[in-house]
């Protein structure tokens, strides 16, 4: 079940971040954004929704309106649910979200050292829009034109 986040989610939320993000601080050299941010401020924002599996929160992400796009700022998977399909279907509620705020497409950026999801978002219909340097991050953007 996909819900919006509410304030006693923070705690869950935050350490799903940092246990799904953990294993890129070696290869960035330093945590990974989506490990460090302010979870309280996203859900208090209304821009979090979790994936809860028997009670549990086992997902989240984090997705608003920003110039024009629906923004797909992070989304994050429980180690022990990984490979259950959660992440997907917390991006396809993202995209169903931006269609029903009327937006025609979802953008967003990965880090450079997050190879799988090079080859994940790609495989999803997204298309690379560029790359830059952010807050000491090496971020890859990315597109996608829904229907």
């Amino acid at each position: 079940m996909i819900r919006l986040a509410l304030p006693s989610d923070t705690a869950p939320v935050q350490a799903i971040a940092a246990e799904a993000y953990a294993p890129y601080t070696p290869l960035i050299g330093r945590p990974a954004a989506p490990a460090v941010a302010d979870y309280g401020a996203r859900i208090a924002a209304g821009q979090t929704h979790v994936y809860e599996v028997d009670g549990q929160i086992a997902g989240y992400i984090v997705a608003f309106a920003l110039d024009g796009a629906w923004e797909l700022d992070a989304v994050g998977v429980d180690p022990a649910y990984q490979g259950q399909g959660i992440g997907g279907a917390l991006i396809a509620h993202c995209e169903a979200a931006a269609l029903a705020q009327g937006y025609r497409a979802v953008t967003l950026y990965t880090n450079v050292m997050m190879s799988a999801n090079l080859t994940l978002y790609p495989a999803l219909g997204y298309v690379s829009t560029g790359r830059r340097t952010v807050d000491g991050y090496d971020r890859v953007y990315f597109r996608k034109e829904l229907l």
